[in-house]
């Protein structure tokens, strides 16, 4: 089953998929004239915003939810993205796909970022209000944009299994992995313990989930690169030699780890698409939920979120595995990649601080994992049976298959789901980018100060 899968998945990858994100990257950029490279500063600004932001214009309903701010809807987008992703799927691209994996990494998350922008921009243009907070994602843009309610259901049961059941199996694996690694623990009772506090967080609603992700995401996503960038300075003198090893390896200039240039790429955009998830069209479903006064506003900070994801903490992990030299290791690979490079810079005490670091980064994607197939369902329907159950398998059923599955079958469901669930939300927002595009025009002539917008214009 496990062969016959990746059999599957190599060939909607590698002749499919990745051409189409990147043609849709590329695409995409040129239509906006490059607003994720033009406006970081409005990105940045943008996070500052409160969670009253714009409620001036709101209907006096509207004003009596309750509202989640800018801030809260980058957070819980970026604890999807900031996961295993950034300490496995790093490790695991360089050990299959070479040195050089880095690089499409990099390559996916600069163009894919206008991707995720215009995903976002399309979530808050049609989002609905619902009883506590606003709803919304390609779900929602398939059925009142395109008017194609078959393929609305289809996306939202696609995103369902392959973010609330399938992706948290990943994470749970990860976790009971570098448990084992560190500290001897048996993966069943780390799954079980892992499945109780899922469940306790995930039936207090979205905003304990914003509020948790609001607190642990900074924290994690800062502690670990201040770690990884003092390595980095540690070893400045290998900058240049781990850079011309990546550059050189992406093309198949220097045929090292990993095999063809054919298996460099795929491995690279594929781990950096579950990463950063941009297209995948899933940040839409959180960047609906804030409370903004102009869709763009969401559309620019789950940008930002991309290039915080793969440009910043996935390079750290990637530069601290290469300056290890350890990814030439056959046996290693994951997570256990991971914690071998740190050990190797820091001692004994590596293997614990990413067992640490990774039941941070996986257990916030857990939760936020789980409200995109939440959010979905209360699409499909209203029925709190159907919501309970799911919110039993996602928070404990797939949590423990994952402590008790292999690596590989846990990745390579992974990755075909992520394959499905891409392809539906790429054929969206390329028939609804005209929408996003004259979003951002309007943006740019009634929130930006004259000389603002003329500078970005």
């Amino acid at each position: 089953m496990n062969e016959l899968i990746t059999q599957i998945n190599d060939a909607i990858w590698g002749y499919v998929l990745i051409a189409a994100l990147i043609i849709c990257g590329i695409w995409f950029t040129w239509k906006t004239r490059g607003v994720q490279f033009r406006m970081v500063g409005e990105m940045i600004r943008l996070l500052t915003d409160s969670a009253t932001s714009g409620t001036d214009s709101l209907s006096d309903k509207d004003k009596n939810h309750k509202h989640i701010s800018s801030f809260q809807a980058f957070a819980v987008s970026v604890a999807t993205r900031v996961g295993t992703g950034n300490l496995a799927g790093v490790a695991t691209a360089i050990a299959i796909g070479g040195p050089g994996a880095v690089f499409w990494m990099w390559v996916i998350a600069l163009i894919g970022s206008a991707t995720a922008f215009i995903e976002s921009t399309l979530g808050q243009l049609y989002k609905q209000r619902h009883k506590d907070s606003f709803v919304g994602g390609p779900a929602y843009y398939i059925e009142k944009g395109l008017h194609c309610k078959w393929m609305a259901y289809l996306f939202a049961v696609l995103i369902t299994i392959t973010f609330g059941l399938s992706y948290n199996s990943i994470q749970s694996n990860t976790i009971c992995g570098a448990m084992q690694k560190a500290f001897g623990w048996n993966p069943l009772i780390v799954g079980g313990i892992l499945s109780v506090v899922a469940l306790i967080i995930i039936f207090g609603g979205l905003h304990r989930i914003a509020n948790v992700s609001a607190v642990l995401v900074p924290l994690m996503a800062i502690g670990y690169f201040i770690l990884v960038v003092v390595i980095i300075i540690m070893n400045i003198q290998l900058i240049p030699h781990v850079m011309k090893v990546i550059f050189t390896s992406a093309f198949g200039l220097e045929q090292g780890v990993g095999g063809a240039i054919g298996a460099t790429i795929m491995n690279g955009v594929k781990r950096g698409l579950f990463s950063n998830e941009a297209g995948e069209g899933s940040a839409p479903n959180v960047a609906a939920t804030a409370t903004v006064s102009h869709p763009v506003k969401q559309g620019l900070i789950q940008a930002l979120g991309v290039f915080t994801d793969t440009l910043l903490v996935c390079s750290c992990t990637a530069f601290m595995i290469l300056i290890s030299g350890l990814y030439s290791t056959p046996e290693l690979n994951g997570i256990a990649l991971t914690q071998a490079a740190l050990n190797s810079e820091i001692g004994a005490i590596g293997p614990t601080f990413i067992a640490i670091a990774i039941l941070l980064f996986a257990f916030s994607s857990i939760i936020g994992n789980y409200y995109y197939g939440e959010a979905n369902i209360r699409f499909m329907t209203s029925s709190n049976v159907v919501l309970t159950v799911y919110r039993l398998f996602s928070g404990g059923v797939l949590v423990m298959f994952g402590a008790m599955a292999s690596l590989e079958i846990v990745w390579n469901l992974g990755d075909l789901c992520m394959a499905l669930l891409t392809a539906c939300n790429l054929v969206a927002i390329i028939s609804l980018g005209k929408y996003a595009f004259r979003l951002l025009d309007d943006f740019l002539v009634s929130h930006l100060s004259d000389g603002a917008h003329a500078q970005l214009r």
